[in-house]
């Protein structure tokens, strides 16, 4: 993994993995107690995902 992206790439895969923690938390919270925890844990990360796409947005 020593691929050189410009900030153009690194703002798209954050976008793209932002989309992605989006849709397991609701896959994860629609498989109702089981699924709690993971969902959670999505929304922890879509939350990191918008902080640094957006900083203070969220504050």
């Amino acid at each position: 993994m020593s691929d050189v992206v410009d900030s153009d790439e690194l703002l798209r895969r954050i976008q793209r993995a932002r989309g992605w923690a989006e849709e397991q938390e609701r896959v994860w919270k629609g498989r109702g107690e089981e699924g709690v925890v993971r969902g959670v844990v999505y929304e922890a990360v879509g939350r990191v995902l918008d902080e640094i796409l957006t900083p203070g947005a969220s504050g």
